[in-house]
């Protein structure tokens, strides 16, 4: 009967289904009913005449608008199918009904040559990362071609093609709704939220296969790259400041491991906490994945706008499932829209994109595009499976990499990595706060890096009550109030004084320094606070984004992540300059920190999972400026 219902809905071109096969189950899950479309995440109807509803959501990264970020506007639909059918079919016996004819494809290319994307690989990292607007931005083309088969019927074979071939996915998913069809295979769940626990998953670092199959050597080289690591520790960095901004605990990390799919290999970890938000609410707040978007995220969406050609659509966007749960609210499951191929009136789309640090080669980025969308095409057999540049040369592959996996000198070197992190993230940290601080109060001003919400957490953990007050909304009033204010973090150059930004987090420093009230200024309001001691402010010659440093803080020598492009320089070996004490680099005269009456700074980040030492730097800190 589960069969027979799939092939009715699959014959009529007005009904809205999904198929869903989830990680490690041995049934596809088969979902019907009439679609909504809606403007707001608030609005997705989980409760209609008062009954909760199954609901699942396609949502496009136009979104991001909810949150106040730039994003190109295509109209695409935030499309709700409001679940009248949940049934589950036997995988084996769908794998015999589904069609599997194979699927030619016509003038299919890059919409964007690969000289020329190389060349956005360059901008990008010159004139975004260089002038300090970022540690990371993912850039996407897609890859596009037509067929002559039936929309629907090419999706079905698509499917079945991976629930065939793949290996690893989180969900192999098929979308059918009137005017947009997308299959996929994503190996990455976004935010999950069941009995008041969230999860988020990032994952980054991509291993393409090699031809025959990976090898210890080739895998222990994959982990041993610096720009790999970096790359997931700074994602890990940025989703943090969600689970922070949805979590009353927190969040805690926990791995890495090894994300192992049939022609790719991934490194990941596993970032948990507590929240009582409504699931909409989760999503909003992490809307969306820097896997896919960048870091910090509000300026990553302007980068995107800057250098993307076209609107996103539904790339990077993510599907969501809210389930009715025994407590009268809804779980939600919400994989990332990526791996996924959109069919429209015979065009097809395979939007890829990569992630560009620091370190990136923009040839290499060039490949890794080619990779992922070959990884896709082979995966449904779209192109021969022989022309993937990940391609097996025989079956036993997965298994193989999965004892690689298993070795002990592989498994050194993923443990390895968590020996350059900050315990604190590491822990279970509770939600009793009882630090040295209880009673007082803070606000911080957030300067567009939601790295704040990261460091209010630690500062409610050492005792103080905390609210966060965006740089735009942040009154005089309320800053004096607080027993200490911290000036954030944030993207730019802290020399232009014509940034609206800039030029008010300029104000709230000089505020409570005229005010003598205590301050604690940190990275870019950190350099803000120099240029008030006329301490030269100067572009560093490499980007330090994402990198872990050993520096001097006045008498203690602190692991501290570093997430800058600009530096106040003093002249090597100066400690004091008037009534400030300095504590730099003796070499190149770097300012790591200043303190003086009533107020503290440092220009690395100690909310980080780099800085080893930055919670007990910062009670140091806030220590120093409460007097």
């Amino acid at each position: 009967m589960t069969l027979s219902r799939l092939a009715e809905l699959s014959a009529d071109p007005a009904a809205s289904f999904v198929l869903i096969a989830r990680d490690g189950a041995d049934t596809v899950e088969l979902l019907s009913g009439d679609v909504v479309d809606v403007d707001l995440l608030a609005d997705i109807p989980l409760t209609i005449g008062g009954t909760p509803r199954e609901v699942f959501a396609m949502v496009p990264y136009r979104q991001v608008r909810e949150r106040g970020f730039v994003a190109q506007d295509d109209g695409a639909p935030l499309r709700c199918v409001i679940v009248d059918e949940h049934l589950h079919l036997p995988t084996r016996e769908l794998l015999t009904a589904l069609p599997d004819a194979p699927v030619p494809l016509h003038d299919d290319g890059f919409d964007i040559a690969d000289e020329d994307y190389a060349t956005i690989v360059e901008k990008v990292i010159a004139e975004e990362i260089g002038r300090g607007e970022g540690a990371n931005f993912v850039i996407r083309r897609d890859f596009t071609a037509s067929i002559d088969v039936d929309d629907r019927t090419a999706a079905l074979t698509w499917f079945r093609a991976l629930l065939t071939h793949e290996r690893g996915a989180y969900w192999t998913f098929a979308v059918f709704t009137p005017g947009h069809i997308a299959v996929g295979a994503s190996p990455e769940a976004h935010v999950v939220a069941r009995e008041g626990v969230v999860t988020m998953n990032p994952i980054s670092g991509t291993f393409r296969h090699p031809a025959g199959g990976a090898t210890k050597d080739t895998l222990v080289e994959f982990l041993s790259s610096a720009k790999e690591t970096e790359e997931l520790f700074m994602v890990v960095d940025e989703e943090l400041k969600m689970m922070s901004a949805v979590c009353s605990d927190g969040g805690r990390i926990t791995g890495p491991h090894l994300k192992e799919m049939s022609r790719l290999t991934h490194t990941e970890y596993m970032l948990r906490g507590r929240s009582t938000l409504d699931p909409r609410d989760i999503l909003r707040e992490t809307m969306f994945a820097p896997t896919v978007t960048g870091s910090p995220m509000q300026n990553a969406c302007a980068v995107i706008r800057r250098h993307e050609k076209k609107p996103r659509g539904y790339y990077s966007g993510v599907a969501a499932l809210f389930t009715p749960n025994a407590d009268g609210g809804h779980d939600l499951d919400a994989p990332i829209l990526i791996r996924t191929v959109y069919l429209r009136d015979g065009a097809l789309s395979v939007p890829v994109g990569a992630t560009l640090v620091r370190h990136s080669d923009p040839q290499g980025e060039v490949s890794e595009t080619h990779g992922k969308a070959a990884g896709v095409l082979g995966a449904i057999g779209a192109i021969d499976r022989d022309r993937a540049a990940e391609a097996r040369s025989d079956a036993d592959a997965p298994t193989q990499q999965h004892v690689l996996a298993d070795d002990p000198t592989v498994a050194a070197l993923l443990s390895s990595r968590n020996a350059r992190l900050a315990e604190f993230w590491l822990n279970p940290q509770g939600e009793d706060f009882t630090g040295p601080f209880v009673g007082r109060t803070a606000v911080v001003v957030d300067a567009e890096d939601r790295f704040t919400t990261m460091l209010a957490h630690q500062l409610r953990h050492l005792g103080l009550d905390v609210t966060i007050a965006p740089w735009n909304q942040a009154k005089d009033a309320e800053l004096e109030k607080a027993d200490v204010v911290v000036a954030g973090p944030g993207p730019g150059d802290p020399r232009d004084t014509d940034n609206a930004r800039i030029a008010r987090m300029r104000e709230v420093v000089a505020g409570r320094l005229a005010a003598g009230n205590p301050l604690i200024a940190v990275c870019l309001s950190h350099q803000i606070l120099a240029d008030r001691f006329d301490i030269p402010l100067t572009p560093l010659d490499a980007p330090h984004q994402g990198l872990q440093k050993s520096v001097p803080v006045f008498g203690e020598d602190a692991s501290i992540g570093f997430y800058n492009t600009f530096t106040a320089r003093v002249a090597p070996g100066t400690t004091a300059i008037g009534p400030v004490a300095v504590s730099a680099d003796p070499t190149s005269g770097d300012v790591y920190a200043l303190r003086g009456p009533r107020f503290a700074s440092v220009q690395g980040h100690l909310e980080s999972i780099l800085s080893r030492d930055g919670i007990r730097t910062l009670e140091r800190l806030v220590a120093h400026a409460l007097g």
